[in-house]
């Protein structure tokens, strides 16, 4: 800890300390690499607007999980605002409005979420040459069960999804073919996310999102050790921890370390918020959710950092209908009162809605993908410079962001669990 203090003491009459941290900033720029050039995400005003509610809806999910399990996660919430985006274009009513709330917009605003949604398919799978994002949308129908022309209309225009017709009583051939889908757009990452297709459904909805890209600065596999790690309960265990010594972007208050690690060309960047002494991971969210996240991310400065990482691979499933239903939209999933008459005249309430999720971390840096999918039941009748310490030997939460933005792609928790 002395070095923290350190830190805490050279900054202390600094404009940064007055608001609370001892804290790393670019002041907004990013360096620019030769026929790689780092681009900023063109929204418009609306949009713009969205992305801080967006993300206020990404730490109040990202809060919800972590309180929901004690294993190690990863979850997409930039994928669950694609999902119940195509979900809302399909909602009437109180049911739309619920959906809207959860999302961050005000009531009937279902435009400006299709608009929202639009522009981030269109863009940022093609903002870094040095990363591989895809992002898919899909829906599949049971034969017989048609969904209204213009639900199809409105999901093709913003959201590119494929509708397909399949015959849900021919359980196996309709579940090769959605579990082929998701297979494919996640590049073998995700094989599955079915067990089982019910006559009971009159649509399954999916969203897929694919990402691979280099760390700007790769770990040295020769530095990669075996290193003891102490998760929440105090327990030890080995695990295979990379290092490097880097200027990288970094803060820290009462409550966290962070520092940022950047792939590519700077659009995308991993950021790790390690816990200080007294404090767990359920302390680190309450914070980030309480605060601005952009402030949060400005008040970054370079620092020469001792940054050790460990190296793993994280699965997560996860059944979110009590979660949504707690963040504000209970009516999806009530039978009686649901109304989702705007998708097709068939359907009833959402049976469930869940994500699917995996992630892997090396010297080389990420690849992770994640499916996010939900099923639509049918009606059957009608300081610069100086030198600190960032060890993630003990649990540690971790975002990966689009820089200009904040927006939060994915977010886990390791804990080596």
């Amino acid at each position: 800890m002395n070095i923290m203090y350190k830190v805490l003491t050279i900054f202390a009459a600094s404009a940064a300390l007055v608001l609370g941290f001892a804290s790393c900033n670019k002041n907004g720029e990013v360096e620019e690499e030769e026929n790689n050039p780092y681009k900023k995400l063109e929204l418009s005003s609306k949009s713009a607007e969205f992305v801080q509610e967006g993300n206020t809806f990404s730490f109040n999910f990202i809060e919800k999980i972590n309180a929901s399990t004690d294993k190690d996660y990863i979850i997409s919430p930039l994928s669950m605002q694609f999902l119940l985006g195509m979900i809302l274009d399909g909602a009437r009513g109180e049911t739309a409005s619920e959906i809207c709330s959860v999302l961050g917009y005000g009531a009937g605003e279902v435009s400006e979420v299709n608009e929202y949604c639009l522009s981030m398919l269109r863009q940022l799978p093609s903002m870094d040459k040095k990363t591989t994002l895809n992002i898919a949308n899909a829906i599949f129908v049971d034969d017989g069960w048609p969904l209204l022309d213009s639900y199809k209309s409105i999901v093709g225009q913003y959201y590119n999804a494929e509708v397909s017709n399949l015959d849900f009583s021919n359980g196996p051939a309709s579940l090769k073919a959605i579990n082929g889908w998701c297979n494919k757009q996640t590049n073998g990452m995700i094989p599955k996310v079915l067990d089982n297709v019910s006559t009971d459904m009159l649509a399954y909805l999916l969203n897929a999102m694919y990402f691979k890209s280099q760390w700007k600065e790769k770990f040295k596999k020769s530095a990669t050790s075996d290193e003891t790690f102490t998760n929440e309960s105090g327990a030890k265990g080995k695990v295979k921890m990379m290092k490097q010594n880097k200027s990288l972007n970094y803060s820290e208050n009462d409550i966290y370390k962070m520092v940022q690690m950047p792939y590519g060309n700077g659009v995308f960047s991993m950021y790790a918020f390690l816990p200080m002494d007294g404090y767990k991971l359920a302390d680190v969210i309450a914070s980030l959710k309480k605060s601005d996240w952009n402030m949060v991310r400005q008040r970054m400065f370079p620092c020469d950092v001792d940054l050790w990482l460990p190296k793993f691979e994280t699965k997560f499933h996860i059944k979110l209908n009590d979660i949504l239903s707690e963040m504000g939209m209970p009516l999806s999933f009530d039978s009686e009162n649901a109304d989702f008459k705007a998708m097709s005249d068939y359907a009833l309430c959402l049976s469930f809605v869940q994500q699917d999720a995996v992630i892997r971390v090396d010297e080389e840096g990420t690849e992770a993908a994640v499916v996010s999918s939900a099923g639509v039941e049918k009606v059957t009748s009608v300081g610069p410079g100086d030198h600190v310490v960032f060890h993630a030997d003990h649990p540690f939460l971790y975002l990966i962001t689009e820089y200009s933005t904040g927006a939060i792609l994915f977010a886990g928790r390791y804990s080596a669990n």
